[in-house]
């Protein structure tokens, strides 16, 4: 992660996004402002030649479209953006506005109001996922026709690249490492760590779900990443 990680907000409160900013800046973070939806992706396609930000604050509620069209055209674009960590901002209580937002592709979410400090350490749990190194003899797993590279931070399937967030890789890689071991809920997130703040209970369930149908060839009838009925998920060993 580099000295100082570049954020993009795309946010409509301009009073939020200069309070927000301020603090983010004197924690270390350069920051840079989107008014609405169109804006943000402008900044993002085609990636600038300053290069792409660390992570995207993203808005639930926006002037033009809402952030989670905006998250569902930043995961479809064609080129690195579309890995780019997403954490939503959101003003409604519903969860299924969290679940649409994780099934979307976002790594995280935070309602409001919220405390400054609690979007710090959540930026900084998110940004910590994606920089973490895996030992030297787990750079590479193999299991069948699936690879994931922890340092290239890229899975494939038959050669095929699978497109997974940020924190979806780490839940696999954590899985995979763990191979043939049953996990809960609680031990996978532990294992992904940055997740000392209360998480969502269904959100390890819906990652669960867009992680099969990246690499599953039938994820109604998964072969790689099985349920534990009760208990948690398993990775299976034997694959192929």
């Amino acid at each position: 992660m580099p000295d100082m990680p570049n954020l993009l907000m795309i946010e409509d409160d301009a009073r939020l996004a200069q309070m927000v900013g301020e603090y983010l800046q004197k924690s270390g973070f350069g920051i840079t402002h989107a008014a609405d939806g169109r804006a943000g992706l402008a900044l993002l396609d085609p990636p600038p030649a300053t290069g792409l930000p660390d992570l995207v604050i993203l808005d639930l509620m926006l002037p033009d479209m809402d952030g989670l069209e905006v998250c569902r055209r930043l995961r479809a674009l064609p080129h690195e953006a579309s890995r780019v960590p997403v954490l939503m901002l959101t003003a409604k209580g519903d969860p299924l506005d969290r679940v649409i937002g994780l099934e979307l592709g976002a790594d995280d979410y935070l309602p409001k109001p919220f405390e400054p400090r609690e979007l710090l350490a959540r930026i900084r749990a998110v940004l910590r996922r994606r920089g973490e190194s895996a030992p030297a003899a787990n750079r590479v797993m193999r299991f069948g026709s699936l690879e994931i590279d922890r340092d290239a931070r890229t899975v494939a399937l038959a050669g095929r690249p699978c497109e997974l967030t940020s924190y979806q890789f780490d839940l696999l890689a954590a899985l995979a490492e763990r191979a043939g071991r049953v996990l809960t809920r609680d031990q996978i997130m532990e294992a992904v760590r940055g997740r000392e703040l209360e998480a969502f209970d269904r959100s390890i369930d819906v990652h669960m779900g867009r992680i099969r149908a990246a690499i599953e060839d039938d994820a109604k009838n998964p072969r790689r990443i099985l349920t534990v009925r009760g208990v948690g998920y398993v990775f299976a060993k034997q694959q192929d």
